[in-house]
C-alpha cells in the first residue's frame, strides 16, 4: 500500500564545520525511537559518522542518509533525514543532498553566527529552491549569543529569519527556552538526557522580553497571510497559534521566511520542539513543484511528473557508494512506484538497470523493501550503469530530470603504486572513488608517466590517499600537492589558419580551417548567450559550404581535445571563445580525422599569437584571530599575496576575509597555529581564478 505523502518529510542538516550538525542529527535518532543511545562526534561514536575516518576526526565526509519515525499532534510521520558535511572540501556531498531534499535545517554556532561555510551551505539551498528552517545550535557555549547570531542571518544571508523561540539564559545558565507560538516556557531536564520537558508559565523577568519577540513574530507572520493581516490590525492578540503556524508555513514553503529555533544539542536542549517544526513548517513531498525534466528524444521539449504514486516512475541517482556485495545506489524517488526485481531505463545513456533489491538506509545499516514510492529515498543494489546525478525512469515513458553541477578540482599531486600488484589494483580503486565522488578526478599523464589525483583541498586528497592505503590496501607514494592551474588567452586573433595535409601511398588526408579566436568570461558569455563548456564557447560561422557539414563537429572536437592539454604548460585552456570563419576541402582526401587535426592547428597557434597567459586557482579564507593578533595575522596575508576584503570585530576576536591565492596556502593551519599560540582558527573555499603575476607564471612553467 502506498504511503501517505503528506506525512513523509524529506529534509538535510546542514552548516558551518563545528556548528553541531552531527551532534543534531544523533539527538533527532535517540527521541525518535532509532537509536537507544546517543552517539558523540567528540567519542568517536556518531552513528552517521559511521566511517574510520570520521571518527578519528570527529568530522563528517560523506553524507549519511536515514529515515526516522516522529510524533506530533497524534499523528505519526516519517522523516528521512541526511547529515551533510560542513568542511568545504566536501562541498559536493552537500551539493548533492540539496538537490533531493524538499526542506533542509540550517544549524548556526550560538557564538558564531553565521561562518563562511555557512553561505556557502545557504546559496546552494538558494539555487536548488529549498525551504529551510534555522537551529541556533550550541547556545550552552561561554559567550553565546542568540540575538547576535539571529541578526547575521539577516545581515551575512539576506535571508528573513522569524524567531519562534527564545532562551531562558545562555551558556552555562541555560535551562530551557520559550515558545513564542504559544507564550509558554520548556524547561529540559538535563539529567533525563532532555526526554523529560516541563511546560510553566514564562519567566517574570524574561515576560517583556518574550512580548516584544513575540509582537516582531505576529508583524511577520501578518504580512505573509493577507487574512491575518486584517485581524492583526483590529486585535492582535485574537492570533491563535494555529493562525501563526499556517502563516509561517505558507511563507517558508515560497521562501519567504525561515522559522527560527534555538537550543543545545549537546545538552539535549530543543530537539524534540525543532522536530515539530520540521513537520509544521517544511514541506511534504506533495506540496513540492512537479518534478521537471525534457524528453530524451526532443531535448526542446519539456515534461513535469505528478509527485504520487500513480505517475510514471522517476527518481534521481544523488549518491553512489562502492560496497562488497556490489555498487549501492541512492535515489530519490520523485513519482511512481519501484519494485524489487523490476528494469527501469537510465535515459542519459540509453542503458536498461536491473533493480535486484532495494533497501531503506539508516546510516550503515540497511532494511529490504519490497517497493518504494514517490517520495521516498532509499537505495538499490543491482545497478551497472548509473551514476551520480543520472535520471532513472520507466522504459516507455522517459523523462531526463535536471543534471547536477560538480566545481572542478582545484589541486592534484601524483600517485604511484608500489608494487606490480598495487598498479592493477589502483586503476580499479581510482575508477571506484570517481564514482563515488564527482568533485574527484584521475588522469594518467602520458608525457611523465604518472598517475594524477585531483581534488577540492589537502583534506580531500588525504582522505582518498588514507582510502586507498588503509580501505583497500594498495600501496602507494603520493607527490607534494599541486595546484591546478589553467591558461588562457589575453587578447584576440583573427584569420589563423590550421591546414593539415598528409599524402601517402594511398589516399591522402587533408583538412583546411580557419578561425578566430578572443578572451570570454563566464559573464560575457552570458550576456552574448553562448554556451561555455569547458571553458570553450565554439561558433560556427561557416557560409555557403566551405566546409561539408559532417566535418564542423570533427573542428570543434579537435579544438577541444586541443583546449584540454593546454599549451603553455598542459593546463587545460579555459575562457575563450572560437569562430569557424572559413575552411576548404578535398574531395577525396578530406575525413573528420583530418579537420581534428586542422581544428586543433589552427587553435594553438591561434592562442599563441593571442598571446597567453596563466589563471591560479584564489581563495577565500575566513581567518578568526584574537584582536591582538591581527597585525601578525594580516602582515601574514599580505606576504602570501593575499587581499583583505572585510575584517569584523565580534567582542575580542576579529574575523578576517580574504582573497588569496591556492598555491601559498599549503600548509597554512599550521602556521597560523604558530603565528597565534594556537588561539586562531581558519577555513577556506574556492572562490574563483585570476591571473598570475608574469615573474611567477615563468616560475611554474620553469618547474
Amino acid at each position: 500500500m502506498a504511503m501517505d505523502l503528506t506525512k513523509v518529510r524529506n529534509i538535510g542538516i546542514c552548516a558551518h564545520i563545528d556548528a553541531g550538525k552531527t551532534t543534531v542529527t544523533e539527538r533527532v535518532l535517540y527521541y525518535t525511537g532509532k537509536n537507544y543511545k546517543m552517539g558523540e562526534v567528540h567519542e568517536g561514536t556518531a552513528t552517521m559518522d559511521f566511517l574510520e575516518e570520521e571518527q578519528q576526526r570527529g568530522i563528517t565526509i560523506q553524507s549519511a542518509a536515514t529515515t526516522c519515525p516522529w510524533e506530533a499532534r497524534g499523528e505519526t510521520y516519517t522523516i528521512n533525514l541526511i547529515d551533510t558535511p560542513g568542511h568545504v572540501d566536501f562541498t559536493i556531498e552537500v551539493e548533492r543532498s540539496m538537490r533531493v531534499l524538499d526542506g533542509a535545517v540550517a544549524v548556526f554556532d550560538g557564538k558564531e553566527g553565521v561562518e563562511a561555510q555557512s553561505e556557502t551551505v545557504w546559496r546552494q539551498a538558494d539555487r536548488y529552491g529549498v525551504p529551510r528552517l534555522c537551529f541556533i545550535n550550541k547556545m550552552d557555549k561561554i559567550g553565546a549569543d542568540f540575538e547576535f547570531s539571529f541578526n547575521s542571518i539577516k545581515e551575512r544571508l539576506g535571508a528573513n529569519p522569524i524567531a519562534v523561540q527564545i532562551p531562558i539564559g545562555a551558556g552555562d545558565d541555560l535551562v530551557g527556552l520559550i515558545d513564542l507560538l504559544e507564550m509558554k516556557a520548556y524547561y529540559f531536564d538535563s539529567t533525563e538526557l532532555g526526554a523529560v520537558v516541563e511546560q510553566r508559565e514564562i519567566p517574570e523577568d524574561m515576560q517583556d522580553m518574550a512580548e516584544l519577540w513575540r509582537h516582531e513574530l505576529v508583524e511577520q507572520a501578518a504580512d505573509l497571510d493577507d487574512t491575518l493581516t486584517e485581524k492583526y490590525l483590529e486585535d492582535e492578540s485574537a492570533i491563535t497559534r494555529e493562525e501563526l503556524v499556517a502563516a509561517l508555513r505558507i511563507g517558508t514553503l515560497s521562501q519567504v521566511c525561515c522559522p527560527t529555533f534555538c537550543g543545545a544539542a549537546l545538552r539535549n536542549i530543543g530537539i524534540q520542539r525543532l522536530l515539530n517544526g520540521v513537520i509544521d513548517f517544511l514541506p511534504n513531498p506533495t506540496e513540492v513543484a512537479e518534478v521537471e525534466g525534457v524528453d530524451p528524444r526532443d531535448p526542446e521539449k519539456a515534461l513535469t511528473r505528478a509527485n504520487t504514486a500513480d505517475a510514471d516512475f522517476s527518481g534521481l541517482v544523488f549518491k553512489v557508494v562502492s560496497d562488497t556485495h556490489g555498487d549501492l545506489t541512492y535515489i530519490r524517488i520523485y513519482s511512481g512506484v519501484l519494485k524489487k526485481s523490476s528494469r527501469v531505463l537510465n535515459p542519459i545513456n540509453g542503458k536498461k538497470e536491473n533493480v535486484s533489491r532495494i533497501f531503506e538506509m539508516h546510516a550503515k545499516d540497511r532494511i529490504a523493501l519490497d517497493e518504494a514510492y514517490a517520495g521516498q529515498i532509499v537505495a538499490l543494489i543491482g545497478l551497472k550503469h548509473s551514476i551520480t546525478g543520472d535520471t532513472l525512469c520507466a522504459a516507455d515513458s522517459p523523462i531526463v530530470l535536471e543534471r547536477m553541477t560538480f566545481p572542478d578540482p582545484v589541486i592534484s599531486m601524483s600517485i604511484e603504486p608500489l608494487t606490480t600488484e598495487d598498479k592493477k589494483k589502483l586503476a580499479e580503486a581510482l575508477g571506484t572513488i570517481m564514482r563515488e565522488d564527482p568533485s574527484f578526478q584521475s588522469r594518467f599523464n602520458e608525457e611523465t608517466g604518472e598517475t594524477i589525483i585531483s581534488g577540492m583541498g589537502e583534506l580531500h586528497l588525504e582522505i582518498i590517499k588514507n582510502k586507498l592505503v588503509r580501505d583497500m590496501n594498495i600501496g602507494v607514494n603520493v607527490g607534494t600537492p599541486r595546484v591546478s592551474y589553467r591558461e588562457t588567452i589575453v587578447g584576440p586573433a583573427e584569420s589563423v589558419r590550421g591546414k593539415f595535409v598528409k599524402q601517402t601511398g594511398g589516399r591522402g588526408q587533408f583538412g583546411d580551417v580557419t578561425i578566430n579566436v578572443r578572451p570570454l568570461t563566464p559573464e560575457a558569455a552570458e550576456a552574448e548567450d553562448l554556451e561555455l563548456k569547458d571553458g570553450i564557447a565554439f561558433v560556427d560561422r561557416i557560409t555557403q559550404g566551405s566546409i561539408p557539414r559532417e566535418y564542423i563537429p570533427s573542428v570543434e572536437l579537435g579544438i577541444r581535445q586541443a583546449a584540454g592539454s593546454g599549451i603553455l604548460g598542459g593546463y587545460p585552456l579555459v575562457n575563450v571563445a572560437i569562430e569557424l570563419i572559413d575552411g576548404s576541402y578535398h574531395e577525396v582526401d578530406s575525413s573528420q580525422i583530418a579537420f581534428e587535426q586542422a581544428g586543433a592547428l589552427a587553435f594553438r597557434e591561434a592562442c599563441t599569437q593571442a598571446g597567453l597567459a596563466l589563471l591560479e586557482p584564489i581563495m577565500n579564507v575566513t581567518i578568526t584571530t584574537p584582536e591582538e593578533f591581527f597585525g601578525t595575522v594580516s602582515g601574514d596575508l599580505s606576504s602570501r599575496r593575499g587581499q583583505i576584503s572585510e575584517s569584523d570585530v565580534r567582542g575580542v576576536v576579529r574575523i578576517i576575509s580574504a582573497d588569496v591565492p591556492l598555491s601559498e596556502m599549503f600548509g597554512y593551519t599550521t602556521v597560523l597555529r604558530g603565528l597565534t599560540q594556537g588561539r586562531a582558527s581558519s577555513t577556506m573555499e574556492p572562490h574563483n581564478y585570476q591571473l598570475m603575476p608574469p615573474n611567477l607564471r615563468d616560475e611554474v612553467l620553469a618547474r
